[in-house]
């Protein structure tokens, strides 16, 4: 059930752009991504920590998704996930602690697919539905993570 961590993505200042690549992440508990500017520290209408801090997909997904709809894998960041992952059901593991690299997420739901997938190649959307889309996580422990970090889901209780 261990993964490993493929590589890393944050949101450009423009929206829509596509991700940038990055050699590392400072994840800060409860606030994010510390160099995803765009997202870090967000709050939810209610003025609590947004649940959205951190995003995570398969490649194997993609891969399988790719090769359904008879396309080239995307590159790394295409899928706009900000951690895309090797070895691991992301899905499997909502509502789980798991700890990547030095941080510790918790895996809250799925992802839901934006509009921007089928601009990637029509189809990729609806793929990407009940549970082949990965998941979202908050930061529970601050820590660093970098690609070929583990991914290590804690005990539960």
């Amino acid at each position: 059930m261990n993964g490993t961590v493929a590589s890393l993505h944050i949101h450009p200042a423009v929206a829509g752009e596509p991700l940038l690549r990055a050699s590392e992440f400072n994840l800060v508990a409860e606030k994010g991504i510390q160099e995803n500017k765009r997202y870090f520290g967000r709050k939810n209408r209610a003025g609590l920590p947004s649940k959205r801090q951190v995003t995570l997909i398969e490649r194997e997904i993609l891969q399988q998704h790719t090769a359904a709809l008879g396309i080239a894998d995307l590159e790394p960041g295409q899928a706009r996930s900000n951690i895309e992952t090797t070895g691991v059901d992301l899905v499997a593991l909502i509502g789980r602690d798991v700890q990547v690299g030095d941080a510790v997420l918790r895996f809250t739901e799925p992802r839901d697919p934006c509009h921007k997938m089928d601009a990637l190649a029509p189809g990729l959307r609806e793929l990407m539905n009940n549970g082949r889309q990965g998941v979202i996580a908050t930061v529970i422990r601050s820590g660093r993570v970098k690609p070929g970090d583990s991914i290590v889901p804690l005990q539960s209780g």
